[in-house]
């Protein structure tokens, strides 16, 4: 296993673990909520909606389970919300004024590893997938 393989997965499972504390937060209200009174978020909201994709994607990407699919789905998931909350909501495009930095991070980090894969330390090696 060389040095690359080894950060690749790290990146991949940290990132992984960041991204379902999001989602977390969304539709079980841990880490504060972000929902009514720092509350889960209504499951039939946007709010609710992305929770559910951020928890879902986030942990078969921590697995390295059909990673490219929902790398794929997470990526757009972000892009969508940085123009829907983000530029909407402040009236910028640039994320030095609407706070979108974490988002546009998230949406690149997730399209590497859609067009990348989850590397060999993953279930879908195991799983013989490419």
């Amino acid at each position: 296993m060389t040095t690359a393989t080894l950060a690749l997965t790290l990146l991949r499972i940290v990132a992984a673990v960041l991204f379902f504390s999001h989602g977390a937060q969304k539709v079980f209200g841990w880490f504060g909520g972000m929902g009514p009174g720092g509350g889960a978020a209504t499951l039939m909201s946007l709010m609710g909606a992305a929770g559910v994709i951020e928890v879902i994607c986030a942990t078969g990407i921590g697995l390295g389970l059909a990673t490219r699919l929902l790398a794929f789905i997470a990526s757009g998931e972000m892009a969508v919300a940085y123009f829907y909350s983000h530029v909407r909501s402040s009236h910028s495009l640039w994320w030095w004024e609407n706070r979108g930095e974490v988002t546009i991070l998230y949406c690149f980090l997730w399209l590497y590893f859609a067009a990348a894969g989850a590397g060999p330390i993953s279930l879908d090696r195991i799983r013989g997938k490419r």
